[in-house]
């Protein structure tokens, strides 16, 4: 790691609590000199700089740092694997359950999980924490409004039912955003909640050193009610499920064990 970066890494903890050294350094490195360069800075010192004088640069460096990719249903295989396969076991005998979308980024994947939980339970029921480390991100995802290319992948009728369009824009119905309450959380600092019986978490974690990967896992595991479940992302598979107390539910889910 260079010293300008190294210095950039320290000074970034110190200011925000987010360690860029729990990040793969070559992905992290890759992707921040990109946008350094393009706000035309010749260094991380005189970017760091900027960035602790400037608002929005600082949110784009978030921005860009937090991978704010998503879609509602994003590999939408997977969704019907949680509806059909997965929850039927999970909310029997349950008048509601208690759910977590970690990284949720700018909102689509925790208001997909909600209009899923609608197919079981009344919108009254249903409670959905989702988190991120990106302020901008979840003030984004509190607005719940949306361009038509993230609602691909909604089934028509869902789109119909959930959605209110405003021009080229789709916004989420009030019912599925009263269900989800966002809040500001660092994975990788903050302490987590407890007695989940679902927790999603996609792909965010390819983007972690191993070791940071690991805590995080384990961090889950102990969030997680016994016979809950993780789902996690399509290149996220975890090769050694049993470490966690996890055994694998289905392709990409994970059930906690009982201790």
């Amino acid at each position: 790691m260079s010293m300008d970066y190294q210095s950039f890494v320290h000074q970034v903890k110190r200011k925000t609590g987010i360690d860029l050294a729990l990040y793969k350094e070559g992905q992290m490195k890759r992707r921040l000199t990109s946008l350094r360069d393009k706000r035309g800075y010749a260094s991380f010192d005189d970017y760091y700089q900027a960035l602790a004088r400037n608002r929005d640069l600082y949110f784009e460096f978030l921005d860009r740092m937090t991978i704010n990719v998503s879609e509602f249903y994003r590999n939408y295989k997977r969704w019907e694997v949680l509806e059909k396969n997965i929850l039927p076991d999970l909310v029997k005998d349950k008048r509601s359950i208690k759910v977590w979308s970690a990284a949720c980024s700018t909102g689509e994947e925790p208001y997909t999980l909600s209009m899923v939980l609608h197919h079981f339970f009344p919108t009254s029921q249903i409670n959905v924490l989702a988190t991120d480390i990106d302020e901008n991100a979840l003030k984004r995802a509190r607005e719940g409004l949306y361009p038509e290319r993230s609602l691909k992948e909604v089934p028509d009728h869902d789109k119909q039912h959930y959605f209110r369009q405003e021009g080229t824009y789709y916004r989420v119905s009030d019912d599925i955003k009263r269900t989800v309450t966002f809040k500001k959380h660092n994975l990788l600092a903050d302490t987590y909640e407890k007695h989940f019986d679902l927790i999603i978490c996609r792909n965010v974690l390819i983007y972690f050193t191993e070791d940071a990967k690991a805590k995080v896992y384990q961090q889950f595991s102990d969030a997680l009610k016994a016979n809950g479940i993780l789902f996690v992302g399509s290149t996220e598979q975890i090769f050694n499920p049993q470490h966690y107390s996890f055994k694998v539910a289905d392709t990409f889910f994970y059930e906690k064990q009982d201790s």
